[in-house]
Parts: C-alpha cells; structure tokens; sequence
C-alpha cells in the first residue's frame, strides 16, 4: 500500500498534517559520496516509531552506509537525518547498534558486556537493568561466561542485549545473523521478532537475504544497484501473525522482492522509473 500521505518511500511530511509527532527516522535529500563517486541517495525516507524495516540490495548498493548514516558514524555529503527530530550530529544512546560480527569484549563475561554502556548508573540499577536484560535474551544462566564460552547465536543475543541496555528509541542491525548457520539464524529471527514485540523499539534491519526480509519486515524496502536508492517500499503485516511463512501472501511477497533484487542487479540497470516505483509501493493489496 502507498506510504503515509501517499508520499513516494515514506516521504517526510509535516507532523501536524499527519496528525502525530515526530517521525523515528527522517532522511532528507541524503546523498553520500566518496570523492567523485556518489555511492547512495538521493534518499527521501520516513519511518514511523515501532516499524520494522527491513533493507535489501545488491552488493555494494550503499546499505550498510545508510546504517552508518543514521547511527551518526557517518556526516551525509548532502541532506538531512533525523531520530526523533532531532538533528544526527553523531553516536547517541537513543541509537543502538549490532553488527555482523558481536564485538564483544573477550576479557568481559557476558553480564559485563551487557552492562557496558551503563556504567554512569549506580551500581544497584545497573545490576538490575542487566538482570532484565539477560532475563529477555534468554541469557540468564550464561552472565558469569565469556564470549568464547558461548554458541555463535549466544554471542550475537548478547550483543542485541548490550545494544538495548540503553533502552534506545530505535536499534540499527547490519546483517547481524549473516555468519550463523541456518537453524541458529532461522531461531534467532524468531527471538528478534519476540524482542521486538515486547520492547516496541523501532527497527532498521539491513540484509542479504529476502527470506528474512520478509519474514521480519513490518516494511521491506529495497534499494538499487549504485548509488543507491529506494526502488521498492512494502508494508506487510506478516510478522504479526504467528507463523509467517506458512502464509500464502509470504511466498508472493517474497517472490515480489526477490524480482526487484534480481532487476536492481542487473548489468546496465538504471534506477526505476516512476511508473516502476509506483507499481511495487502498490504491491499485493491482500499485505494490507
């Protein structure tokens, strides 16, 4: 269905016109270069608080810039980006971040890689905000072990958990369950999509994998081959029902983006047209 305001991508818009506050992220007119070579934008996007947006691309179509643009690691070559209507200017506690790989303090057991980032807090509070963390990522009985001591699936739920210590407004994910085999991938999108119903944090999750687009995104967003931008947005309601891929709409939905993937790589492709980009924000009207 078209995005809010029937603007192309979720455009922003004026909070009053839409009737509610600020949005979680608000990119606009962003572009990134490096020296003479544009490789992302320009990107107008909204998302609204507590969406679950997913990102998928073609290699090197400047998805995980875009990560590092909203997270602040990164200052924009042209344009804006806001959280919460609040200027990026760099790193903020309202910003947590998971990576690929965990980057978990070897020498720190697991509680204590939790609890990193809280260290501001009195002892008491923060003792007790790891325990609730630990409690939520199922992670209880392994505080006292360290990194090495756990299973690679142990090791990334431990760094959801450090991500989340801060209670951010909103949490980046840079293809986190790309190195974990299929069966502990498959059992860690569950778990996410259980963290993500229980905190109502919003989400940016980038990925390779349209399977797990689908399956987690409230919205699927796809970008084109260099420099990127957005060539398909789909709202779905697929993870809010208890096993989504046993829905018909999934394999359509899925099949619906895996031809966007497969045309944004093409060799010579350019970006869509707006006949092109209209018809996929349209999508299948049975996703609501």
């Amino acid at each position: 269905m078209p995005s809010r305001n029937d603007a192309p991508h979720g455009a922003p818009g004026d909070a009053a016109a839409r009737g509610g506050g600020p949005y979680a992220i608000e990119l606009r007119g962003v572009r990134q270069a490096y020296r003479d070579r544009t490789v992302l934008g320009p990107i107008d996007l909204a998302i609204e608080p507590g969406e679950f947006v997913t990102v998928v691309g073609p290699s090197g179509c400047g998805k995980s810039t875009l990560l590092r643009l909203i997270a602040g690691f990164t200052r924009p070559s042209a344009g804006s980006v806001a959280v919460s209507g609040r200027p990026v200017t760099g790193p903020g506690p309202d910003r947590g971040v998971v990576f690929q790989q965990p980057r978990l303090f070897p020498w720190l057991s697991v509680a204590a890689n939790v609890g990193f980032g809280l260290r501001g807090l009195p002892r008491a509070a923060r003792r007790a905000r790891v325990a609730e963390l630990l409690e939520l990522t199922g992670l209880s009985d392994a505080a006292r072990l360290r990194p090495y001591e756990l299973s690679g699936g142990m090791r990334q739920r431990a760094a959801i958990a450090r991500a989340l210590a801060t209670r951010p407004r909103v949490l980046l994910m840079d293809e986190p369950f790309a190195a974990l085999d299929a069966f502990t991938r498959e059992r860690m999108q569950d778990e996410l999509r259980r963290l993500w119903r229980s905190t109502g944090t919003t989400v940016v999750f980038i990925t390779h994998d349209v399977d797990e687009a689908v399956y987690l995104g409230t919205r699927a967003i796809a970008l084109s081959g260099g420099p990127g931008r957005v060539i398909h947005d789909e709202r779905s309601d697929l993870p809010s029902l208890p096993h989504p891929r046993g829905d018909a709409r999934f394999g359509a939905a899925r099949e619906r983006l895996a031809a966007v993937i497969r045309s944004a790589a093409a060799p010579g492709r350019g970006p869509a047209s707006a006949e092109e980009r209209a018809a996929h924000l349209v999508g299948d009207p049975g996703l609501g």
